[in-house]
């Protein structure tokens, strides 16, 4: 038996200064169906997440509210996971990067790119914002640089002693990395952006340290300094598999198939994380998706604006898997999506509850009352196809989807052009009508429907596990749930004699796996 396939990815690092917002969950939400997807199809799947600690913001609001800074990052990383298990985010691990462990492991990746002759000493001027914790570039803001464009407060002039990471000499491999490489940088629009910053800048030796600053990791070669918190956070994708301190498991799981950022953070990802890790001696990561941003309402959020929307206040109201469905189904994950109240429970009500939730309600209804929950006489026979298309070309068309990170169109292809043709069989045949006048007729409807809910509930999987695995496990279908892969739902299979109902029935009636809200 040959090993599985191997895939590692990760999502940013977020910084805890404040609880997981609705923007933030986006990116873990769209990380986690494709770790789930690749779990289907038999990937040895790693995945990791994490929280970026040794920063200044995180300790002036450690300090703000009274709090040792290590205490207030424990409790918020116990908060960040408690939103992340909410809506059931599959992580293998979650990395603070202020463990002892992170940072002994951190030091000896600067150690090694200072052996091999890419730090030195220097001095280092410009406009800085702390909100960023990042110097911006003089050719930008020039000498009257004004507010921070994200932030939107005045830059800080800022001089001090530190040490440069030797980021220019990298310059050239780079720009053929991204060029030679399509697929190193998803979308195609931000591996362009990418190109197109180094060929009108070029790449600037990159301040690595901070001086006088107590919380963070401290350098191993000059102790007076701390490690500039991007080049130490980036180094969790590594550390966190055992880089430093495992190497074999470091080995079996790096470079990276995929990192999931944000749009913003781009270039940290595609311009400084290669260069360090060729600095080391590693290899870079094979892709970097930078996905977009969620808006509440068509305006950007921010805490400043006072519009963030914690994801449990939504999952309250609903469901995780409604949550799930929702962000994947409504926001294109390479770019920016929307999120309102209104829409949420439109979306809500005419795909979930009215479609698929319908659906499975009037299968299970039917069979129950009027076959004894049994669809006997069916062995050894291939259900009709109940919608007009080539369906292994159909979930050919989805797993691309699904594989490129495009799920809005994965999930609008399976609604528009399975669920809903599936429901219009129903209505055109009526089962609850011709059960009265023919009974195998009807059964023969409602199995092929519920063939179309198995097909569907495949396909579901990685958007909304526990609906989906719901929908599944309601009828006694051979293949074990935890081994279906999107080859099974390719093709419409002969079923056993004695397929039936196995739900669990509230009385005599079905449980709605989507109740109608608002």
């Amino acid at each position: 038996m040959t090993d599985k396939p191997r895939w590692f990815q990760t999502t940013a690092i977020d910084y805890p200064n404040s609880r997981p917002h609705i923007g933030t969950a986006f990116e873990k939400v769209g990380a986690d169906v494709q770790a789930r997807y690749r779990r289907m199809e038999g990937f040895d799947v790693y995945f990791l997440m994490g929280n970026d600690e040794n920063t200044v913001k995180v300790s002036k609001r450690a300090a703000d509210l009274g709090q040792d800074t290590q205490a207030y990052c424990d409790d918020m990383a116990r908060q960040f996971r408690e939103v992340w298990d909410a809506l059931d985010i599959s992580y293998d691990t979650f990395v603070q990067t202020s463990s002892e462990r992170h940072k002994q492991c951190c030091r000896k990746f600067i150690q090694k790119v200072y052996d091999n002759g890419h730090i030195y000493k220097g001095e280092y001027g410009g406009w800085y914002c702390e909100g960023c914790e990042e110097f911006k570039s003089d050719k930008v803001h020039g000498e009257n640089a004004g507010n921070c464009p994200v932030h939107k407060r005045p830059l800080i002039r800022r001089a001090e002693p530190c040490w440069f990471f030797r980021l220019s000499a990298f310059q050239d491999r780079l720009l053929k990395h991204l060029k030679d490489n399509p697929e190193f940088v998803q979308p195609d629009s931000r591996r362009n952006e990418m190109i197109g910053f180094i060929e009108a800048e070029g790449l600037q030796d990159l301040n690595i340290s901070r001086h006088g600053e107590q919380w963070g990791i401290r350098l191993p070669f000059d102790p007076e300094f701390t490690v500039y918190v991007w080049f130490d956070a980036l180094l969790t994708y590594i550390t966190g598999i055992g880089y430093g301190d495992d190497e074999a498991t470091f080995r079996k799981h790096w470079p990276a198939d995929v990192h999931f950022i944000g749009k913003d953070i781009t270039r940290f990802h595609t311009h400084i994380w290669p260069a360090m890790l060729w600095a080391a001696g590693e290899e870079a990561p094979k892709k970097v998706f930078s996905h977009g941003f969620v808006n509440n309402n068509g305006e950007k959020m921010g805490k400043t604006l006072g519009n963030v929307v914690d994801p449990l206040e939504i999952i309250s109201k609903s469901s995780t898997d409604a949550y799930r469905y929702y962000f994947m189904r409504e926001c294109p994950f390479p770019s920016d999506g929307d999120y309102s109240g209104q829409r949420f429970e439109e979306v809500y009500n005419s795909e979930l509850a009215n479609n698929l939730g319908n659906m499975l309600s009037r299968a299970l209804t039917l069979v129950t009352k009027n076959y004894e929950s049994k669809l006997e006489g069916t062995a050894n026979k291939v259900p009709d196809a109940v919608v007009n298309l080539n369906l292994a070309e159909f979930v050919a068309t989805v797993r691309g989807h699904v594989e490129a990170c495009r799920y809005n169109l994965a999930l609008q292809a399976i609604v528009q052009d399975f669920l809903t043709p599936t429901n219009q069989y129903l209505e055109s045949n009526a089962p609850w009508k011709l059960v009265k006048t023919d009974k195998d007729a009807a059964k023969k409807v409602l199995f092929n429907a519920v063939q179309s809910l198995r097909v569907a509930s495949i396909l579901l999987k990685p958007f909304i596990p526990k609906s989906a695995e719901a929908i599944y496990t309601s009828f006694n279908f051979p293949t074990p749930w935890a081994e279906v892969r999107y080859a099974d739902a390719a093709e419409l299979k002969a079923q056993p004699d004695d397929l039936r109902v196995t739900a669990e029935l509230v009385g005599d009636k079905v449980k709605p796996l989507f109740p109608r809200i608002g």
